[in-house]
């Protein structure tokens, strides 16, 4: 098992999956305090980096295309305090860091995870119910329902109608924009035989954001939304409610490869026991790590 805790959050690695536990730090973003504890199978990565700097480095994640309805929602665009797949990490323990890269990469070499798409969420979404409160409106969710609530910022030509309530079976589409300078963001739900050019500021079926603190939380209603629709890679019509397994035989490992993978297991060891002498490994990491790397041999 590899871990790190930090103030931002702790991440841990079992060889199975990793757990993602945001930190209590006043710099953690609410979008990660109210998502909580998030569990990726090792399936759903794409890869792992570490970049130094002076004073903290960065762990980020890699997941696969279309693993995650949360970034398939948001489309790219959570950045940090708010993105769960990034990690500060402070610059006394960048050998743990490293350690940890090391121990996701070899899993993934042994378990042959391909980078690239899926056709199936790997992983399951925000839990609802949800309601969240920003910009011209509120917008909840409870699994079948989208209600959308207007306020008295909203234009009077989209709260003329009043609440907006819209089937999750009616909705072919869904997209959380941020604000970007003096441009504003939105939470826009695409409902079948409904199409609008309108504004997100007129569209009745849409939350205008003007990048006030608890907008990426309309992300969270976006990502609910998202898991509960047919996955954009799937068979039409497919309905997605749970995470879907990697399909297919356990592949085998070559002798030669084994032999390869012993060797650079050995050469872990070695490091292991440099940064332990160097300080930059406590007792009990290194304790964890030399028994993960034993247990591999």
């Amino acid at each position: 098992m590899a871990e790190i805790l930090q103030k931002d959050g702790t991440w841990v690695f079992d060889g199975d999956a990793l757990r993602l536990t945001p930190g209590r730090d006043k710099g953690v973003g609410l979008l990660r305090k109210e998502l909580g504890e998030l569990v990726v199978p090792l399936g759903a990565l794409a890869g792992i980096s570490f970049e130094q700097g002076k004073r903290t480095g960065r762990l980020r994640l890699r997941l696969r295309d279309g693993a995650d309805p949360l970034l398939h929602a948001t489309g790219g665009r959570l950045t940090e305090p708010h993105d769960p797949y990034q990690l500060l990490v402070d610059a006394d323990r960048y050998g743990v860091a490293e350690y940890f890269v090391d121990e996701v990469r070899h899993a993934l070499l042994l378990d042959r995870v391909p980078a690239g798409p899926v056709d199936g969420y790997l992983l399951p979404g925000p839990a609802v119910p949800l309601s969240f409160s920003a910009g011209d409106g509120t917008a909840s969710f409870d699994g079948e329902h989208v209600r959308l609530e207007w306020n008295w910022k909203t234009e009077d030509a989209k709260a003329a109608a009043g609440t907006r309530t819209i089937r999750v079976e009616d909705v072919v589409g869904v997209e959380w924009q941020p604000a970007v300078g003096l441009e504003n963001g939105h939470l826009r739900f695409t409902v079948r035989h409904a199409p609008t050019k309108a504004p997100p500021k007129y569209d009745p079926n849409a939350v205008e954001l003007w990048g006030f603190k608890k907008d990426p939380l309309m992300a969270l209603v976006a990502a609910a939304v998202q898991a509960r629709l047919p996955h954009p890679a799937g068979a039409p019509g497919e309905a997605v409610g749970a995470a879907v397994p990697l399909s297919g035989p356990e592949p085998q490992i070559p002798a030669a490869r084994a032999d390869d993978d012993h060797d650079a297991l050995l050469r872990r060891l070695r490091e292991l026991g440099a940064l332990h002498r160097d300080g930059v490994l406590t007792d009990e990491e290194f304790t964890l790590a030399k028994q993960a790397v034993l247990k591999r041999l």
